[in-house]
């Protein structure tokens, strides 16, 4: 039961650590303006470990490298806490297993990118019907802005509903039960 305990505040600590620097990472992607409160929160949240780690991980094409590898890092440290918890040793097969906690901890940072996705969707939908002048919604929509786009060019809005989320929520959750829960699955057998 402790051991339960302990794996249950691992999860909660680095996954919740994991989440806000994703988020950061998809708010600069996705060109969101940083001046409201979620970028301002993410920021202070996460500034202590990415300020440093911009010095040694450089930027690309106009990315955050630095805060997705130190989200992935994040992951590979869950997994390997979690790992310790339940006692099992990585010495017999050193290598493979750390291979296999990198690529593991990869699958989990697309997993919870596409959740991240999913949910960002799913509020900006209901937050579109409920209350379409709310202040987060400049935010929402440039989060949301690379993703619906291509499916607005291609499905019309029927009796003035855009469709696009659904077919986003779609594809995310596809994505999510085939090749990302198949690669956690095969891997999580070789750990």
């Amino acid at each position: 039961m402790f051991e339960k305990a302990l794996i249950f505040l691992a999860n909660t600590v680095f996954g919740l650590f994991t989440i806000a620097l994703l988020l950061r990472f998809y708010m600069q992607w996705a060109r969101a303006a940083y001046r409201n409160p979620l970028s301002e929160f993410l920021g202070a949240l996460t500034d202590f470990m990415v300020h440093p780690a911009r010095r040694v991980i450089p930027g690309l094409w106009g990315l955050d490298l630095a805060t997705l590898v130190l989200a992935w890092l994040i992951q590979v440290l869950e997994l390997f806490v979690i790992l310790q918890i339940k006692d099992y040793s990585l010495a017999s097969a050193a290598g493979s297993a750390y291979a296999g906690l990198a690529l593991l901890a990869t699958v989990t940072i697309v997993k919870l990118g596409l959740y991240i996705v999913i949910a960002v969707v799913v509020f900006q939908a209901v937050l579109s019907w409920i209350n379409p002048y709310t202040p987060l919604a400049p935010l929402l929509n440039n989060m949301t802005r690379p993703f619906l786009r291509i499916f607005q060019k291609l499905i019309p809005p029927i009796g003035n509903v855009d469709l696009s989320p659904l077919v986003v929520i779609v594809i995310c959750q596809l994505l999510l039960m085939l090749p990302v829960a198949y690669l956690e699955m095969t891997l999580s057998r070789w750990l």
